[in-house]
């Protein structure tokens, strides 16, 4: 693989091609200390792990097609297949049989990858790769570009209905509570809406956590691996090598992270809606900027129709919008209602309870003075 006068520099007990011709050339076997460098980002090919030496592309005497970006960018030294080649099979045929030409020839003698690749390791991983490369390089100039596999974009697809899936049902099952404080604020009677809606809550949690259980699915499945393009020809194929460079970045895993802090953030969203009837009291408060006080004319009111503390601020601002009313206390625990009038004046009972049948909500008058 090296220039003769680069040779000299490569030592592996006895058993290089490094200088030779070719001939009577044998692979190596076990560990011999040097490492091959696949990357396309630094010109070093060879490089030792017990010394500082390096062999770069201009020492070697055949182009190392894994390391290059463009030309012929030769990937099987035994049955002559490159990315130029691959490339006029897809123009030709609109496929590559690359794979199958070296499964078939390997099975006769005449399979060298260990002296002739340059990576001394098999050439059908290198190959698969050049046929996605070729592919890409064909799709970016020509009109009609491979289509993604149909299996990744459903994946894909469904990934992201999940996650949709998951924030969309979360809403709906607290629509009971802030559907009827958005109308109201609109001045739109929400009359029967709470309680219609309460009672899918169940079906709606139920949802939620199922699309919520199909995203974690889609974001941790076991990762397929990739054996479909071959890599069994060698035994000596390795399985990961070591990068003299330092890395530049790996965006598969950082895609990878991203859609996983994508499905933290719907995780929190949907919780947040999911427990919002039980802090929206909290938020939107029910006693107003008055309270009821000893020197008014109060009134008792037993509420039927509330399912949340949502409810409770509903119930509280449609009694507030009726003439006369000073202040009004509700509290959801005691499904009642406490209201101040001026105590020149009688508690208007039949105004309160038409506000409350508009406002989706049955009232009944326990106790007045």
């Amino acid at each position: 693989m090296l220039k003769q006068e680069f040779a000299a520099r490569f030592t592996t007990e006895g058993h290089s091609c490094g200088g030779a011709t070719g001939e009577g050339c044998k692979p190596v076997k076990g560990d011999t200390g040097w490492r091959f460098c696949d990357s396309v980002d630094c010109d070093v090919v060879y490089f030792s792990e017990a010394g500082d030496t390096r062999f770069t592309r201009p020492q070697l005497k055949v182009p190392v097609g894994v390391k290059e970006t463009h030309g012929d960018r030769p990937l099987c030294y035994c049955f002559g297949h490159s990315i130029a080649s691959i490339k006029e099979e897809l123009r030709t045929k609109g496929r590559s049989d690359a794979l199958e030409d070296i499964r078939a020839k390997m099975k006769n003698p005449g399979c060298r990858c260990e002296t002739e690749n340059p990576s001394g390791s098999c050439c059908l991983g290198s190959v698969a790769k050049g046929i996605q490369i070729a592919r890409g390089e064909l799709g970016a100039n020509e009109p009609n570009p491979t289509p993604v596999s149909p299996s990744n974009s459903l994946v894909r697809r469904g990934e992201k209905i999940a996650k949709i899936g998951t924030i969309v049902s979360a809403i709906m099952a607290s629509a009971c509570c802030w559907l009827p404080l958005l109308l109201l604020a609109v001045g739109i009677s929400g009359a029967g809406i709470a309680a219609t809606l309460e009672a899918y809550r169940p079906l709606f949690i139920v949802v939620t956590f199922g699309f919520l259980a199909a995203a974690f699915y889609f974001a941790y499945r076991p990762q397929k691996a990739a054996g479909g393009d071959g890599h069994d020809c060698c035994a000596t194929e390795p399985t990961e090598e070591k990068n003299c460079c330092a890395p530049s970045g790996n965006r598969g895993l950082t895609l990878m992270a991203l859609n996983k802090v994508m499905l933290w953030v719907v995780t929190a969203l949907a919780v947040a809606f999911l427990f919002f009837p039980s802090y929206v009291g909290m938020l939107v408060g029910t006693g107003g900027e008055a309270a009821v006080e000893e020197n008014m004319n109060r009134a008792v009111i037993r509420i039927d129709g509330m399912s949340c503390e949502g409810c409770a601020a509903t119930v509280a601002e449609a009694i507030r919008q009726v003439p006369g009313v000073l202040a009004v206390e509700v509290s959801y625990e005691q499904r009642q209602a406490v209201v101040g009038t001026e105590a020149c004046c009688g508690v208007p009972q039949d105004a309160i309870l038409a506000a409350l049948e508009k406002a989706g909500y049955r009232g009944t008058f326990v106790s007045s003075q």
